[in-house]
């Protein structure tokens, strides 16, 4: 099936989660490059500020605030979409959230409420943002996640929540090639981004921290509108997140062997501290405990981009089980 996209100054694009992380520099690299933008996420007051932004360097933006946990917000997003601009070209489900700590410390509940934001919040989106798309065309982009691929320790619910939104995504593109929609569907799958473990709620003694290799979150958002133009199945952000993801379908036990190396990276020697966190309400606290720098530039997502991936994803592969390998043997 052959899609039509427009090009991004072309688009009304939606993003769910606009106010922080990969959303916001994903909002502002599209405003840049001359998008319509519909921003939606829970808190108002973020989203008047990055509006008022966005429109005093020239961009067009609006504000939608919603819950993506709740069906009615979706449509009423697309609603508002519609009266703004009359269409939708790019809708890209990114808000969520994230816990730390081993799986049986983490309340059932908090688990249910991760599940709403993470997975609820992408199947509502999508099945609104399809119900527009079918007839017009366009694009739906879906932030899963390394872990989508491959869980983590200490992140049993988010990696859980990323497995299920690749299941669905999957399943949704399946269906909608089989009609003949014209709905280019992408799976994006983000190696860790900084600042990430700010909103997170923690169940651990210590401050979290991600394992390595950490990225900005601009390197995300242009992988996203990359999709938002050219047809990708899925796109990888950082040359570890596949590698990762092939690694453990290739060698499981070897890599399941290298969960206390993931555990000890994820831990600080930073005493708990209370947050702001964005399980239940808006996170305002955007300075996480241990900061860490973000590496600005991936190789392997440049030119997969330019469909010159499977080499550069094969060395990784090769090159992370060597070195996984090597520790794993060191520690024995």
């Amino acid at each position: 099936m052959k899609y039509r996209l427009k090009k991004l100054s072309d688009q009304v694009v939606v993003i769910t989660g606009a106010s922080s992380g990969i959303g916001l520099a994903t909002a502002r690299e599209a405003a840049r490059r001359g998008a319509r933008l519909v921003l939606a996420c829970r808190d108002q007051e973020r989203l008047d500020t990055l509006v008022e932004e966005l429109r005093a360097d020239g961009g067009q933006a609006i504000a939608v605030q919603m819950d993506v946990g709740k069906r009615e917000d979706h449509e009423r997003l697309l609603q508002a979409a519609l009266e703004a601009h009359g269409t939708v070209d790019t809708w890209i489900n990114n808000a969520g959230v994230s816990i730390f700590g081993r799986v049986e410390d983490v309340p059932v509940e908090d688990q249910r409420k991760l599940f709403d934001t993470n997975y609820w919040g992408v199947v509502y989106g999508s099945i609104v943002a399809v119900g527009h798309l079918r007839e017009h065309g366009g694009a739906l982009i879906n932030v899963g996640s390394e872990v989508s691929d491959r869980a983590v320790p200490l992140q049993g619910a988010y990696s859980a929540s990323k497995h299920a939104v690749k299941g669905f995504t999957d399943a949704l593109r399946m269906e909608l090639e089989n009609e003949g929609a014209p709905v280019s569907v992408t799976l994006i799958k983000p190696a860790s981004a900084t600042g990430f473990t700010a909103h997170a709620r923690n169940y651990m003694d210590v401050e979290p921290r991600l394992p390595p290799p950490v990225y900005a979150p601009e390197v995300a958002a242009r992988a996203i509108l990359y999709a938002a133009e050219h047809p990708r199945r899925d796109l990888y952000v950082g040359s570890a997140a596949k590698a990762i993801g092939q690694f453990g379908q290739r060698m499981p036990g070897l890599a399941d062997r290298m969960g206390s190396w993931l555990i000890k990276h994820q831990r600080t020697g930073i005493p708990s501290r209370s947050r702001d966190d964005g399980l239940e309400s808006p996170g305002r606290d955007d300075t996480p405990a241990y900061p860490q720098r973000g590496r600005r530039h991936s190789a392997y997502t440049h030119m997969a981009t330019r469909g010159r991936a499977p080499m550069l994803a094969a060395c990784a592969v090769v090159l992370v089980g060597a070195v996984l390998g090597v520790a794993h043997a060191r520690r024995s």
